[in-house]
């Protein structure tokens, strides 16, 4: 029996996931977010309006994942067919393209030949292994070129899932009370059977009091009623949602930030968890209301994590829920309130996707979009270089970086150096021309550290605003720590795309910064930065945005986190994200999990104390009065658990090679599932206090560098219960780690 399972296993290697410019289900035809019957290859015979996935490249990227049984297995060499019907590739015929053997580990190619717009295409591949194994033809693959082939990032269209309520009775006014468990962007279907035509009101909102729909929420938290005029016998009836004048205006000369519309297909949506039907005293069973809740595409089962700590498992579904909820526009917006791209909600938007699901496209969508549409803030547009080098490391595909690369090199916003190589909005070089140039066509571009900067202090303390007191200068402290990364990313991006002496400069460029910042902002005394210069005020923000972007001076890293420490969480939930990436890049993973288990008002946890199930705006009422209930920017845990807590990190663009440094701090156990281009990663962690171990399960054609708390100058480590030595580097042992399961426990 045992050789039969092993024969088996040595013929499992095969190619799966197979996506075309990022999008697994190019395949999938869609009416009104569900899916239908129809081929992709025969939309044009269907008068029904279908969406489908449109590759708008002439040359896309094919790429996908090496499946193996066998533990240390490398791709190291691929051969892919491009036809032009199904019946071609059984026959194993590429009349469209004939790739022949290509060596190489890399999971993509982009197609030689080019394709025509408006044609359905089929592809499959065939990989070889460092095990001598020429694996079997995957499954084929079909996908459709748009009518323009103008390289647009595709997307998977938007789908609706019907959801029941979890929780339905009745009051004693005959008020029908339906409770559906989580908030969700949605449409209502409701089917009566009635005796007589009559006139009912349903209510919808996201915040519930006692029992009954909070009719006057508050800030934004979204509570609305519509009349229903039903008729005799049994129908089903539509709630029109009317489309809200706050997030329904766009400007189509780019003026200012502009909303973006539910497409026509599925229609206006409004975020509701609860609703009542007032006025039907008919029988109601569950099945007769189905919630239509509207998202991207999004796997439940592609991560997982749980943990010793009950509030940071409760946090981590809230987060990872988030960006299911959040996604459906097709592109990140800032919530329900605007329904606006900014850079600041994209940013944590992407990596919290990237933590919760293998998808790509949304992402690469988002980021792109908001290229050409720049808002105001200057550490905004900087941030632009920083999603888009996201995108190439966890992806591997230049595309992003090639198709943007000008505006990215502007938006270092270079021309606003000044001779002492800081970087200013407020020395009169922040021109018109510089702001179009980035891709705004705004004229109020200006610093903004965090947001809000007025209202309620963040600590309690006299300071307004989430910006812990910032005291704004000519010269910012966190605009140039934000200007060194762009450079600093700038010159990995030149790198990647072969053009050495640009990267070159921008490496000068970005050490010129970084000695500027430590020489003219650190103030040697305090041991920490200056918000700016001409300022002895030192905030959060000026400390950690430096240390996130690894700008600080390694004998100065611990008076930095000090200072940092004695701050708390004087930020907003969007500066929370940047916190918690310097506290894992200094590997001060215990006060980050204190910061995110935390059950103070300042705090992940208060969130679902205070009834959202979806991260909020902001960490309470109190510090933005108009906040709403349904705000990605807030959920940064999504990311930074699987990221900074398990430590799982690409280490190589398109994670050839990751770096797994898990930062449990203490937690007795941690398990997690992280999805990756190449397949998820399994993580599992048990500290009993003497003794850490770690087991990991990585998938083919990946390696791992793995870091493992030491204990000490003395320890044992053992891989797989064989004693190994390990490398060590200050506070951790290193050690490798191939595909396939793997065991390490160090006392």
């Amino acid at each position: 029996m045992a050789a039969l399972s092993l024969s088996v296993a040595l013929h499992a290697q095969t190619a799966a996931c197979l996506r075309t410019d990022l999008v697994a289900a190019t395949d999938a035809v869609y009416s009104g977010g569900y899916l239908t019957s129809v081929p992709i290859e025969n939309v044009d015979g269907y008068r029904a309006d279908l969406q489908y996935a449109q590759i708008a490249t002439p040359h896309p990227s094919l790429s996908w994942m090496m499946k193996s049984d066998i533990p240390s297995t490398l791709q190291t060499a691929c051969r892919v067919l491009v036809a032009s019907s199904r019946d071609n590739l059984c026959q194993d015929r590429g009349d469209i393209w004939d790739s022949g053997r290509i060596e190489g580990a890399a999971p993509r190619v982009n197609c030689a030949e080019a394709l025509e717009p408006g044609r359905a295409y089929f592809w499959k591949v065939k990989l070889w292994d460092n095990h001598g194994r020429e694996g079997e033809w995957s499954q084929i693959k079909a996908f459709r070129t748009s009518e323009v082939l103008d390289g647009t990032f595709p997307r998977t269209p938007l789908v609706k899932s019907d959801n029941l309520a979890e929780k339905m009775y009745r009051h004693s006014d005959g008020t029908l009370f339906l409770d559906f468990g989580r908030d969700a962007f949605a449409q209502a279907r409701i089917t009566l059977n009635s005796q007589v035509q009559d006139t009912l009101v349903v209510h919808f909102g996201e915040a519930a009091s006692g029992d009954r729909v909070n009719r006057n929420p508050g800030g934004s938290i979204r509570y609305c009623s519509y009349p229903l005029v039903i008729r005799p016998g049994v129908h089903t009836y539509r709630i029109q949602f009317l489309p809200d004048k706050r997030n329904a205006a766009v400007k189509p000369d780019h003026s200012d930030a502009q909303a973006v519309l539910m497409p026509d297909c599925i229609g206006e949506v409004y975020p509701f968890r609860y609703m009542e039907i007032e006025g039907f005293e008919g029988h109601v069973s569950k099945s007769d209301i189905v919630r239509e809740s509207v998202h991207y595409a999004f796997d439940d089962d592609a991560s997982y994590f749980h943990s010793s700590d009950s509030v940071l498992n409760s946090v981590w579904e809230l987060c990872r829920y988030s960006m299911k909820a959040t996604s459906f526009l097709g592109v990140y917006v800032d919530g329900d309130r605007e329904r606006i791209p900014y850079e600041a909600d994209a940013i944590i938007n992407q990596l919290s996707h990237y933590g919760a699901d293998a998808e790509y496209a949304m992402a690469r969508y988002s980021v792109d979009y908001l290229m050409t549409h720049a808002t105001w803030p200057t550490e905004w547009i900087l941030q632009a270089s920083i999603m888009a080098w996201n995108d190439y490391m966890y992806t591997g595909d230049t595309a992003l970086l090639e198709k943007d690369y000008d505006i990215l090199k502007a938006r270092t916003l270079c021309a606003l150096r000044e001779s002492n190589g800081l970087i200013s909005t407020r020395t009169g070089k922040l021109t018109p021309e510089v702001a179009l140039s980035c891709g705004y066509y705004g004229n109020t571009m200006r610093d903004i550290v965090d947001w809000p900067q007025s209202g309620a202090a963040g600590l309690g303390k006299e300071e307004a605003g989430e910006a812990d007191g910032y005291v704004f200068q000519d010269y910012n402290t966190v605009v140039n720590a934000f200007h060194y990364r762009a450079l600093d990313i700038m010159a990995m991006a030149a790198e990647a795309l072969g053009r050495g002496d640009e990267a070159a400069e921008f490496r000068t460029q970005a050490e010129s910064v970084r000695k500027a910042v430590n020489e003219l902002l650190f103030d040697a005394k305090a041991g920490c930065y200056r918000d700016g210069i001409g300022t002895d005020h030192h905030s959060l923000h000026a400390n950690m945005f430096p240390l996130a972007f690894g700008m600080v001076p390694e004998r100065h890293q611990e008076s930095v986190l000090a200072f940092i420490r004695s701050r708390g969480m004087a930020c907003s939930v969007y500066g929370a994200q940047f916190l918690l990436d310097a506290l894992y890049e200094a590997c001060d993973g215990a006060y980050a999990l204190s910061l995110m288990n935390s059950e103070s008002e300042r705090g992940w946890y208060n969130m679902l104390r205070a009834g959202s199930t979806i991260t909020l705006e902001a960490w309470d009422m109190k510090y933005k009065p108009n906040l709403d209930w349904n705000h990605a920017w807030g959920a940064a845990p999504a990311n930074a658990i699987p990221r900074g807590l398990m430590g799982v990190t690409p280490l190589e663009a398109g994670w050839g090679r990751m770096r797994i440094r898990p930062q449990t701090a203490g937690l007795r156990e941690a398990d997690a599932v992280i999805p990756t281009i190449r397949g998820a990663v399994s993580c599992s962690v048990t500290d009993d206090g003497g003794a850490f171990m770690l087991d990991v399960d990585i998938p083919a054609n990946t390696t791992a560098e793995v870091w493992l708390p030491s204990p000490g100058k003395k320890y044992v480590l053992t891989v797989n219960g064989n004693p190994v030595k390990g490398v060590r580097k200050g506070a951790w042992v290193i050690c490798e780690a191939e595909s396939g399961i793997t065991r390490f426990q160090i006392r």
